[in-house]
Order: structure tokens, then C-alpha cells, then sequence
């Protein structure tokens, strides 16, 4: 069955344009669904790689740009910009963001017509932008956001990718519209960047407005629909499409100009030619994950402008930055700041519903980008040459100790912000009150380390927002707040190659030596960021090596077994249910004490070994339990190895349904070992009875003297199959454990030694007889497993069971067929292609042997990449992780 996949589209202004698929994100994995479906295949090396080698060369780039400027310069051309430009700047963003919400206000029409308030997909589209375009981490982005308000609404996921992917199509419409005409009209300036014909240039214009047209008179016609990956939605009609492409024009024209007015009147280059380089620097953004595309989109437009070792052209685009990019991300999150303590002041209700439901989601999100940019700011302040004046009032009181410490202190700081933001993404309550506590510390250390105001002020605003969202993070993990994943790593570790370039910028003038890491001074500023810059990135280090390489594997330890979970296992009538006796589980025991859940933690996620035992109804209220613990303490939550039973409450928590397999029982009414495909087991049993081999069912009253023989039998086997004992899925030799069951062996009469046993299963009412461990001794003759299975089987049928179950063959059963989802085909090349690591065609071939009914074996997990996780975690779970498996 298909997982659930949402339409993930983000564009930063500054940085990065991107579309994937990807799993529609639930309360306990919201950490993990943004930009990284379409890193199915990606090796993690090159994820981390490419984005870096691209930030690393446009910073370069910008460095020999910017060789002959100095700091004092911008800082000067920056105090001496005009104020009617900095108006006209302001008027050309509200410009462009006024078009940006009109994105989702028409694509809402054309996709979800009455089911969202105009209003509110206004601000979703203009709030998602301003919150990407200033923080630009992979998992704090537009798409997160807009796509929460949608979802809060009641939008069903294909409606919400709906919308997402129709403004994200309008971009590329008014871009191509401009583009086409800039070519097909040859405005002065356009042939430099272009180094082609005019004719050339004339048929690319004419072959892009003609295929514009083209589309405009399908989609005029009506009745267009988009289908991807399992998803549909219904296109726009002609007039939408047109007021759609006019929102673009307003989009890209205001953001251009918003730079444009800023950069200086000498320039030498027409808005044409300037429209250009600026589509390229979005464009090269692409493959940055710097937040806002931060020192590519700067590199590229410095390049493409040839500015270089303009000291105006750098103060333009940082004034840019500030116009375009934090103001509308500071008024976004003030609105959203204010919105939340407003509707939860009172009582809700009226018009302050839906203001609430809208909002709710986001937080989060919001308080996590403002947290980033908090450590952006403390971390760019570190970097940059403190004010002489300000450092000569606290050389007055406090000692250059004291200073140097507070200084890389604040660094330190920042960088902990930065960290920490990804646990307030995932609403965790400890990431808040080290976040308050980090902005407390930055608060005063930006006053002992060069009495900066503004920054104190600005932590102070911080912790202010932050106090407001407070209602928003009450999950409880064990997990570290500090460990990061490959994207949002490669995000931190891009801005802060910027930040470093920042400061070799500021300290251009100052000749490098080794003395400077030892200088100690009041005017040492260069000393001080070389210091907190080789801090920052040792702490960097730590955790970079703690998130990738210090996954701890769970060593469970044994739990005891309640009396109402040995009861309620050993009555039903599905013998999976014994294997919660193993130990290595935790439960979720119903107030009634008529169902139990068991369960497993892994650290990052709650897993269930089946699914519920016992009534029905009370099973459906552990497994919302289950999903509500797994929400409070940030996990992932799945239900490894359930049937049919409980589908609709697995579809009602909104998880996807992942078919992992299937499971043969054999009817044993009137079972038999005749016939040709069961000759083997036919065979095998007759000749252990000519050979003088006995088979005994021994009661477990009776086992306690004879499991020190069995345990010798067992170590001879596991060290011949080179491997360690299993858990969770599957029962180790554990004398606890195996005290539950009764055991079939098969004996040599001469000898009275044990060669063969398995422990049995039986359901109640004698409705399933099963097994979990079967071993033998290695040196034992060939036929006995056959004849012991043979044997067990001819028993279940005389003692009157009804049927006898083979248990799962993984991957059995799932079509790889072109249209089937993804995890299908993948499930269906394993099962093809993987004979070399595991028998899983053999497997099923063995057990077809029995004629067996085949029932599906399911998966319930958040879908998208979180099913593969799920399954890693299983495999941690049973084997021990990777090496585990191999063995």
C-alpha cells in the first residue's frame, strides 16, 4: 500500500529553489520529513559534500571580490545610504510580498475553493516566505509552515501539495514570461550575459513564450488535473493562471528591485542585465544550503555585476539583507508572537478559532528560526572589530579576563543556539529552557564583551517571543537536543563557513601571524575571533562526530512480566502474542486489565512487537496511548509485523501501511503427510523412526532439570551459525522465558540424548500451535529438523489444534510492478535480488511445501523515508544493528 507523501516546494530569494516528494510530516517525526525524500539514494558523503564545496568556492570567490574593501568602508557606505532609498527598498518588499501571499490566495481558489479563508492563505504564503528567506535550514522553511496551516484547516494532503506545487509552478510561469520577452525584445545590456546571437537570443525568447502560451490554452480549456507519486489535484483554470503569472511578475520584480534601488547610481549596468545575474544568483543557491543561500547569492551578484572591490556594492546587499530579508521575518514572527498571546489570553472562540488553529502549528517553527537567527547574530557580532569606545568604558571596570572570556563566551553561545533551535523544531521541552537559558548567558555576555546594546536588546526580544510560545514544546525526550542530522548539519556548518568569512573580511587589514592566537589585548579583536572561531568549531566538531558516528545501540534490560500480560498472552488465540514474554519489552496495560500492547524504545522511536492482545476496544485505546507517549516525547511511533485487524485505527493516526510480508499457517483438520510436496518431511520422519529417534513433548512442569541440555545444544548451534542471539521479533535462550512453554524434542532411544527441540506456542482454545526457537546439534544427522517439524505438526492435528503457523516469510507476497509506491518496488527488488544476503525466496518455497493460507504481514509507520528508519530501528531492535545483521 502507498505511504503518504506530501509536495514539498521551497524558494528563498537568497538561496535555494527546490521540489521533492516527501512524507507528510506527523507530531512525533516532524524532525525528519523536510528535504529528504528525495535523498533516497544519496550517499551521505556526497549530501554533505556538494553543498559545502559550493558554499566553500563562492566564498572564496567573494574573499578575492572583496580583497581590496574594508569593513569601515561598508560600515560608512551603510550609515550614508539615503533615506528616500532605503523608503523606496521597504516599498519594493512590501511590493513583493503583498504578490507572494497572492500565491496562495489564487492557488487556494484553484485547488481547495472555499474550504481555506482567503485571508489566512494570504498570510500562510506571505509568512512561509518571510520565515525561509531569513533562516533557510532545510527543516524551518516555508514549505513546513504553509503546509501546518493547510493541514490545521482540514485540507487533505493531496489538496495542501495542491497548493504548494500551483504556486511554486506561477514562479517558474512569471519567470519564464520575463525571460522570454528579455530575449525576445534584446534590451541594452542583455547580449553581455548572454554571449549568443540576437537571433539566437530570439528564437529562445520566442520558443519560451510560445510554450507559455501554449500552456495558458490548456489550461483554458479546463478541467486539467496533476497527478504525481499517488497525489492529485486539479490545475488552473486560464484566468487563475493569468492572475497566478501576474502575482510572479510582482514576486521576482519587487524582490529585483528591492536590490536594485540599493545598489549606487554608478553602477554602469541597466535593470535587464541586472535581472539576469540576479535570476543566476538565486539559481546558483540551489546547490547551497546555507541559510538564504547566505555568501553565494552575494558572490554571484558581485561577480556577474563586476564590483568587485566595491565597498557600496557590499553595503548594498547587505542593507538587502536586512530589507528583505530579516524585517519581513521580524514582523512575521512578532504577528505570530502576538496572535498566540492574544487567542490564548481568554477563553477561545468566535473569530479567534481559526486564528488559534492556524497559528498553533507554526510555533514551533517560528520560535525555532528565531532562536537560529539569535545565534546567527551572536555569532556575526563575535566575528566583527567591537566599538573602541564601548570597550574603553568596560576597561574601567571589569578586568581583560573577564572580557576575553565573554567573548568567546558569546560565541559559543550563538553556535548553541544554532543547535539547539532543531530540538525547538521538534517541540521538545528541554530545548526551550536551554534556549531561554543560552539567551539569558548571551543577554549578558553581549554587554561584558563590548557593551553591545543591540544585541542585549535583541536577546532580550528573544527570550520575550520565546516565553510566549512556552505552551508550544512540552514533549519530554531522552534523545540529545544537540545532535544533529546530515541536512541541518550541512545548513550550520555553511552559515558558519560565511560567519568565519565574515570576520577574515572585517580583519583584512590585520597581517596574519601566530602570535595573534596569544594576544591577549583591549584592541586585540582579530586575536579574539581567531580564538572564538577555533571554539566554535572544536564544539562543532564534538557534536558533528556525536551525531553521526555516537548512536548508542539499546541494550534492553530484562522487565518483569506482569501477571495480566502472562495471562492475557497465553490465552489467545494468536501465538505471535507469547513472544511478549521474552522480556525485552515495555507494556501498555488497559485500566480494565483486558488488553496489553508491548512495546519496544529505541531512542528515537516506540515500536510495538504486533499488535494489541486481548479485547478490541481497549486495544484501540493502547494504540492511540502509545501514539500520544511517542508524541509527548518526540519519537517516531510504528507497529511492526500487525494484520488486518487494526488497519483503520493505524489510517486514523494517519500513519501509512507498508506491507512487509506475509505469514503461512497450515489448516491442520485432516492434515496428513501424504502427497508429493510434502515427501521430504515424509521421509524425514520415517526414517528417524527406523534410526531410533523418539519424539516426546515434554510439559513445562517438567523442563526446569533438562533446559542445562538444551542450553548446551543451543551454544553449539549459535556458534556454528556464527551469529548472537535475536530479540524482540524473535525468543533467545533465556530460562525465564522458555519456563512459559512446553518443548517438542526428538531423542536417540539408545542414548536418551536430545539431538533437536523447539519450544511451542499454543494458542488458546487450542486455536494455533506455533514454535519460536528450534535447534539442534550441528553434528546430528541431516533429517532431524525435518522430522521434528514433521512430527510437531502430525501432534497439533492429534491433539485437535486448528492450525498450525509457519510464521512470516519477510518480503513475500508484494508486487513490484511499475505503478506500485515506492517502498513496494524496493520490497519486491529485495525479495528478487537480495537471495545473497538472506533465503528469502527459499524461505517462502519452504513453506509452500505445507500448502499454507498466506495472510499480509504489515508495517504501520509514519510513511515517506520514515518506513526505511522504522525498519533500521527493527533490525537495531532484533539484531543488534548493521553488524548484528551481518553476522
Amino acid at each position: 500500500m502507498a505511504g503518504r507523501y506530501r509536495l514539498a516546494v521551497g524558494r528563498d530569494k537568497g538561496g535555494t529553489i527546490a521540489m521533492t516528494t516527501q512524507a507528510a510530516p506527523d507530531e512525533s517525526q516532524s524532525t525528519d520529513w523536510v528535504n529528504k525524500a528525495s535523498g533516497l539514494l544519496e550517499k551521505p558523503l556526497v549530501r554533505v559534500a556538494v553543498p559545502l564545496l559550493v558554499t566553500l568556492i563562492a566564498l572564496a570567490v567573494l574573499h578575492e571580490l572583496s580583497a581590496h574593501v574594508k569593513w569601515s568602508e561598508v560600515t560608512a557606505d551603510v550609515a550614508n545610504t539615503r533615506w528616500q532609498t532605503l523608503f523606496f527598498a521597504l516599498c519594493w518588499t512590501a511590493f513583493s510580498f503583498l504578490s507572494l501571499s497572492l500565491y496562495d490566495v489564487f492557488a487556494v481558489q484553484s485547488v481547495a475553493d472555499g474550504k481555506v479563508p482567503l485571508p489566512v492563505a494570504g498570510m500562510a504564503g506571505a509568512t512561509g516566505y518571510a520565515v525561509s528567506n531569513c533562516v533557510g535550514f532545510s527543516y524551518i522553511t516555508g514549505t513546513a509552515i504553509r503546509y501546518r496551516i493547510y493541514a490545521s484547516l482540514g485540507l487533505d494532503l493531496s489538496r495542501v501539495a495542491g497548493v504548494i506545487a500551483t504556486s511554486w509552478i506561477a514562479f517558474w510561469m512569471g519567470l519564464v514570461l520575463i525571460m522570454g520577452l528579455l530575449l525576445t525584445l534584446h534590451p541594452d545590456g542583455i547580449s553581455k550575459v548572454l554571449p549568443i546571437s540576437e537571433t539566437v537570443e530570439t528564437v529562445i525568447g520566442l520558443i519560451l513564450l510560445t510554450g507559455l502560451a501554449v500552456l495558458f490554452v490548456w489550461l483554458s480549456r479546463g478541467g486539467r488535473r496533476f497527478g504525481f507519486a499517488g497525489l492529485g489535484f486539479n490545475l488552473p483554470g486560464g484566468k487563475l493562471a493569468g492572475l497566478l503569472t501576474l502575482a510572479a511578475l510582482g514576486d521576482i520584480f519587487g524582490a529585483s528591485m528591492t536590490l536594485y534601488v540599493l545598489m549606487p547610481d554608478d553602477l554602469g549596468v541597466g535593470y535587464p542585465y541586472f535581472f539576469t545575474i540576479f535570476v543566476a544568483a538565486i539559481a546558483i543557491g540551489i546547490l547551497s544550503h546555507a541559510p538564504g543561500g547566505l555568501g553565494v547569492f552575494e558572490a554571484t551578484l558581485i561577480a556577474g555585476l563586476g564590483a568587485s572591490g566595491r565597498s557600496d556594492v557590499i553595503a548594498a546587499l547587505l542593507l538587502y539583507r536586512v530589507v528583505y530579508t530579516f524585517l519581513p521575518f521580524a514582523i512575521a514572527t512578532l504577528s505570530i508572537a502576538i496572535a498566540s498571546a492574544l487567542t490564548q489570553r481568554h477563553r477561545i472562540g468566535g473569530a479567534a478559532t481559526w486564528i488559534y488553529r492556524v497559528i498553533r502549528p507554526i510555533v514551533p517553527m517560528v520560535a525555532a528560526g528565531v532562536a537560529a537567527v539569535a545565534g546567527a547574530i551572536m555569532l556575526v557580532s563575535g566575528a566583527l572589530p567591537s566599538s573602541s569606545q564601548n570597550l574603553g568604558i568596560l576597561r574601567e571596570v571589569l578586568p581583560l579576563s573577564f572580557v576575553e572570556a565573554s567573548h568567546l563566551a558569546g560565541s559559543a553561545i550563538g553556535l548553541l543556539l544554532l543547535l539547539v533551535s532543531r530540538g525547538l523544531f521538534r517541540k521538545l521541552y528541554r530545548a526551550w529552557v536551554v534556549a531561554m537559558l543560552l539567551m539569558v548567558a548571551g543577554f549578558f555576555a553581549s554587554l561584558a564583551k563590548g557593551l553591545d546594546t543591540h544585541e542585549a536588546l535583541s536577546m532580550l526580544a528573544t527570550i520575550g517571543l520565546l516565553a510566549m510560545f512556552r505552551s508550544a514544546f512540552y514533549r519530554v525526550s531522552g534523545a540529545s537536543i544537540f545532535r544533529l542530522n546530515i541536512p541541518w548539519l550541512v545548513s550550520v556548518v555553511a552559515l558558519l563557513a560565511v560567519i568565519f568569512w565574515i570576520g577574515l573580511f572585517a580583519y583584512s587589514h590585520v597581517e596574519y601571524e601566530n602570535a595573534l592566537w596569544w594576544d591577549f589585548a583591549w584592541n586585540g579583536d582579530a586575536s579574539r575571533f581567531l580564538r572564538s572561531s577555533l571554539a566554535v568549531a572544536v564544539i562543532l566538531g564534538v557534536v558533528a562526530i556525536n551525531s553521526l558516528f555516537g548512536r548508542e545501540i539499546p541494550t534492553p534490560a530484562r522487565t518483569e512480566i506482569p501477571a495480566v500480560v502472562e495471562r492475557l498472552a497465553l490465552e489467545c488465540e494468536d501465538t505471535e502474542a507469547q513472544i511478549a514474554l521474552t522480556g525485552d519489552k515495555q507494556f501498555l496495560i488497559s485500566s480494565d486489565e483486558t488488553a496489553f500492547l508491548a512495546y519496544a524504545d529505541t531512542g528515537n522511536a516506540l515500536i510495538t512487537k504486533g499488535e494489541p492482545v486481548g479485547d478490541e476496544t481497549a486495544g484501540v485505546q493502547l494504540i492511540w496511548q502509545l501514539r500520544e507517549r511517542a508524541d509527548r516525547e518526540g519519537k517516531l511511533c510504528a507497529f511492526y509485523s500487525v494484520s488486518t485487524k487494526y488497519l483503520p485505527t493505524f489510517l486514523d493516526l494517519g500513519l501509512s501501511i507498508l506491507k512487509i510480508g506475509e505469514v503461512a499457517r497450515v489448516p491442520l483438520k485432516d492434515f496428513s503427510l501424504d502427497g508429493k510436496s510434502r515427501k521430504r518431511f515424509r521421509q524425514a520422519k520415517n526414517r528417524a523412526e527406523r534410526e531410533g529417534y523418539v519424539f516426546e513433548i515434554i510439559p513445562k512442569e517438567r523442563m526446569a532439570p533438562i533446559l542445562p541440555e538444551l542450553r548446551k545444544i543451543s551454544d553449539h548451534w549459535l556458534e556454528h551459525k556464527a551469529g548472537e542471539e535475536k530479540g524482540f521479533a524473535l525468543g533467545g535462550f533465556d530460562d525465564d522465558y522458555l519456563s512459559y512453554f512446553d518443548f517438542a524434542v526428538l531423542r536417540d532411544r539408545e542414548t536418551n540424548q536430545i539431538l533437536a527441540f523447539a519450544n511451542l506456542f499454543q494458542g488458546g482454545h487450542k486455536s494455533e500451535l506455533s514454535l519460536d526457537l528450534m535447534r539442534y546439534e550441528p553434528d546430528s544427522p541431516s533429517f532431524v529438523m525435518d522430522a521434528l517439524f514433521a512430527e510437531m505438526m502430525a501432534w497439533g492435528a492429534e491433539q485437535g489444534f486448528h492450525w498450525f503457523s509457519l510464521g512470516a516469510a519477510p518480503f513475500s507476497g508484494i508486487e513490484n510492478r511499475q505503478l506500485a509506491s515506492i517502498w513496494n518496488r524496493i520490497g519486491g527488488f529485495v525479495y528478487d535480488h537480495g537471495e545473497q544476503f538472506y533465503h528469502f525466496e527459499g524461505l517462502r518455497t519452504f513453506k509452500q511445501k505445507f500448502d499454507p493460507e498466506w495472510s499480509p504481514n504489515y508495517l504501520a509507520s509514519p510513511g515517506g523515508l520514515a518506513a526505511p528508519r522504522i525498519l533500521y530501528e527493527v533490525n537495531i531492535l532484533i539484531s543488534g544493528g548493521l553488524r548484528g545483521l551481518t553476522k
